[in-house]
């Protein structure tokens, strides 16, 4: 059975902040409120036996330079079932048990509550205690808009120096146990992707003094523990992500983020395994596309194959995530210049495969059952050099299909092309592509929304009912099969670029095709 394909353009990138004062603080959000009653400790980069990225395989790196191995802080969570007024740590209790102070300060800073305003009070005879008031506006009830909370709690803390925080939010009616679960889940994940600072290649880093946060008012019991736990492992795995996408080109090789994959691979041996190929044996694989885009770069390819399997009980459903890996993007011969090719920025290239394997590591920690999932990066960088493709060459796909190079720094749908007909020889079911594939499809959506591409409207649903779930922004984007007509080559089966208008949708068009060329 042919696979159905969805393909996203994605981008991952770290942020951070620092400012220092000493305090406790009370996060109290102009929204809604509920109960918890469980406690877990976190580690934002995570635990010396989790850290992936602590030790590099690259001791000869250019300018020699290897990320420091941080020291990863422990935060503790409690959800309590508890009024704000009964908390005994350094929380301050909301404006009706305060005669309205809080409703006068808040006026005298212009806080309305809307969302992304906050402000941290100090009040009198209070000691060195705070108040944060961070707004989410009239209705927020996403999971992005309360992992934004939790995230806005965590850089404040961290401004801060806080070691003590607690969050309720200012009213909890309409929200259903289920609600109350995903609402303390979001909060606690966003949290630490808040606190979180990639200080690796600093010479001179603070540690954050966060040690412990106490939800209040939004539930308790066995589901919660499961759901806080999810958060823990997930926040872990994006951080990984974040951290590969971070790491400079001199010190992420290609080998290195293979290394990278195969560690998860041996820390999650029961249920992983993987299989690392190099460019000789992709060459036996007839991956023309693939290694034409790696020939000029002295850091040789590696083709990375990630495979879980459930620890227990049949796979009832096969799938595939393909991400992007060029840890280095030149351009190539199509060099980029000017201000806006960033090409400074083009360590971020491989930032579809730093989401695969962040997936990678949290389905490793999960393992979630009746599903077996194949992850796949063809890792190389695009450089020049006198072995190096040019424009005009024709290389030809591990599926026979050749295709005119019209564009060198058109790269990352050659290394796909290979990648996905490889995916789909592993007899999956749906293959989910995730790459930073053009910029067309940024100048269309902007920095904080992801393109989707698929014929199939039910893989369309999932995927967009997922982002919903995990807080992400996605739009469904048109294939045009008309846009096809400027793909077309004289010389070969298809070009690499088409015309510039419509760059993201040709892009698409080029690994989805109505022929089927790289799949169906």
């Amino acid at each position: 059975m042919a696979p159905i394909v969805v393909s996203s353009a994605t981008t991952l990138t770290a942020a951070s902040s620092s400012r220092s004062f000493s305090s406790s603080l009370l996060f109290t959000t102009l929204r809604s409120s509920t109960a918890l009653r469980v406690s877990f400790a976190v580690s934002p980069f995570c635990s010396s036996r989790d850290r992936f990225m602590a030790r590099m395989l690259a001791p000869d790196t250019l300018g020699l330079t290897l990320p420091a191995n941080v020291e990863a802080p422990k935060i503790l969570f409690a959800a309590k079932d508890i009024d704000v007024t009964e908390w005994k740590g350094d929380m301050l209790a909301l404006d009706s048990q305060l005669g309205g102070l809080l409703a006068e300060v808040s006026s005298e800073e212009d806080f309305t509550g809307k969302t992304g305003q906050s402000t941290v009070l100090r009040l009198p005879g209070l000691g060195s205690k705070r108040v944060g008031l961070i707004g989410l506006g009239q209705s927020a009830s996403t999971t992005a808009a309360f992992r934004g909370l939790g995230e806005a709690v965590g850089a404040a803390a961290k401004a801060a120096q806080a070691s003590d925080v607690a969050v309720a939010l200012a009213s909890f009616e309409g929200l259903s146990a289920e609600s109350k679960l995903n609402t303390a889940t979001a909060i606690a994940s966003g949290t630490v992707l808040g606190l979180y600072e990639d200080n690796r290649y600093r010479s001179e880093s603070k540690k954050p003094a966060l040690k412990s946060v106490d939800i209040l008012g939004l539930g308790a019991g066995p589901d919660l523990e499961k759901k806080l736990k999810q958060a823990e492992d997930v926040s872990s795995a994006v951080i990984f992500g974040r951290e590969l996408v971070n790491s400079p080109a001199n010190v992420l090789t290609p080998a290195v983020l293979a290394e990278e994959a195969s560690k998860i691979a041996s820390l999650y041996g029961d249920v992983f395994s993987a299989t690392i190929l190099n460019a000789e044996q992709c060459k036996e694989l007839k991956m023309g596309s693939y290694l034409g885009v790696a020939a000029a770069s002295a850091n040789p390819p590696h083709f990375i194959h990630l495979r879980y399997t459930p620890p227990s009980g049949p796979a009832k459903v096969k799938l595939a995530l393909v991400g992007k890996g060029l840890t280095f993007d030149s351009g190539g011969y199509n060099i980029k210049t000017g201000p806006i090719c960033s090409i400074e920025l083009m360590k971020f290239d491989m930032g579809g495969s730093a989401a695969v394997l962040g997936a990678a590591k949290a389905i490793g920690l999960i393992k979630p059952p009746g599903v077996e999932v194949h992850f796949i990066v063809a890792a190389c960088e695009n450089m020049i050099s006198g072995t190096g493709m040019r424009p005009g060459d024709i290389v030809t796909a591990s599926n026979g299909k050749t295709i005119e190079v019209n564009n060198t720094d058109a790269e990352g749908r050659l290394t796909l092309a290979d990648a996905l007909v490889y995916a789909c020889n592993q007899g999956v079911e749906k293959i989910v592509d995730l790459a930073t594939l053009t910029g067309a499809c940024r100048v269309a959506l902007g920095l904080s929304i992801a393109g989707v591409f698929t014929p199939s409207d039910d893989l369309a649903k999932e995927v967009l009912a997922a982002s919903e779930v995990s807080g992400e922004k996605l739009w469904r984007m048109p294939l045009e099969e008309g846009y096809w007509e400027s793909m077309k080559s004289g010389v070969a089966d298809m070009v690499n670029t088409g015309d510039r208008p419509g760059g993201a949708i040709t892009a698409a068009l080029f690994l989805k095709q109505k022929e089927g060329f790289f799949f169906p």
